[in-house]
């Protein structure tokens, strides 16, 4: 039971970084480390009484993981049959052949570089390659598991005060049109805009998005038009039409909405799988909007969330080099020394 302290302080951490803002990534490291500590004492202090019980365990896990590789390879397929070929499609696929395939190279190349035919050197290379294999499997399963489990408890937030404004981030037209995905923001928007108290001023709509280069028309103006054409006032929307990404998105519908007086709460509208991170670049260019998510297809799901996982990822490259090379560094450490001559 001694894994219940670090537990208890991971789960203090979160509460104390998840009251000062809720838009940090690392409160979803603290969240899972907090689970995965108490996880740990409630399974040794089970297999005290039954012990098989940590075999049991190991074999659920192996177990799930194999269903969610094949999972994720059949979601990659219906993307690809319903979205067409894209690398961001292609994502679940890939995502899948890799939980099956490189755990499975990772324990081969440690516990197979045994044969008598090879030189020690190569023996021991083997095993330092199997080992950072199975690290960065571990970190990219450690990394994924923080952030969507905290994607779906911010998600999860409730945001009760009226704002002064509601940004609506683009998603791409369909033939200048707004299609499901980007209709499901709006009208959440929408359902916010209409919910306001009498008596209370209703929020500024800015509608966010450029012109693609297979887009005819700046995606807020579409979205514009559809939120008028549902009931908002024309004199209470104002679209950007001019950002080429999230960032842009928030940045330039920031000045739009401080141009207009309305500098108030925000909150920003945008899908499920997208909140998090949303979250993290408002954070990061010091606005105080939160985020709110509109459902998502369930089968569009998976991909969206691996493509968010994969944006964070690249953002906070630096950190992360910096932590596998930290491995790689200690386990080329430990190759040199084997090969020394004692």
């Amino acid at each position: 039971m001694i894994m219940l302290f670090p537990a208890a302080v991971f789960a203090v951490l979160y509460v104390a970084s998840r009251r000062r803002d809720a838009r940090r990534l690392r409160n979803g490291v603290f969240l899972v480390s907090a689970i995965a500590c108490a996880l740990v004492a409630l399974l040794s202090e089970a297999s005290r009484t039954t012990p098989f019980t940590v075999l049991l365990a190991a074999f659920g896990t192996v177990l799930l993981v194999g269903v969610l590789g094949v999972l994720l390879i059949g979601n990659g397929i219906t993307m690809l049959r319903l979205e067409g070929r894209s690398l961001g499609n292609l994502l679940s696929l890939f995502a899948g052949v890799a939980i099956l395939v490189l755990p499975v190279l990772a324990v081969l190349l440690v516990l197979g570089s045994h044969p008598q035919s090879l030189p020690s050197w190569l023996t021991i290379v083997l095993v330092a390659l199997g080992l950072l294999l199975g690290f960065a499997c571990f970190y990219a399963a450690a990394t994924f598991t923080a952030f969507g489990v905290y994607s779906l408890v911010y998600s999860r937030y409730r945001h009760t005060r009226t704002p002064d404004a509601l940004i609506v981030l683009g998603s791409g037209l369909i033939h200048g049109e707004v299609p499901p995905l980007l209709r499901s923001r709006l009208d959440l928007a929408l359902r916010i805009y209409r919910a306001t108290s009498p008596g209370t001023t209703r929020p500024l709509l800015i509608p966010s998005g450029g012109q693609g280069d297979d887009e005819p028309r700046p995606e807020g103006t579409a979205m514009a038009e559809y939120l008028i054409a549902n009931g908002a006032a024309a004199t209470d929307v104002l679209p950007e039409t001019a950002s080429t990404n999230t960032r842009e998105n928030l940045l330039l519908s920031r000045d739009l909405q401080q141009s207009a007086g309305r500098d108030g709460e925000t909150i920003v509208v945008t899908n499920n799988y997208h909140v998090l991170r949303a979250a993290l670049l408002a954070r990061s260019i010091g606005s105080d909007a939160q985020v709110i998510g509109s459902p998502t297809a369930a089968y569009y799901v998976p991909s969206a969330f691996l493509r968010e996982y994969v944006a964070i990822m690249v953002e906070h490259r630096l950190l992360n080099a910096l932590a596998i090379a930290g491995v790689a560094g200690l386990i080329a450490l430990a190759v040199v020394w084997s090969l020394l001559p004692i």
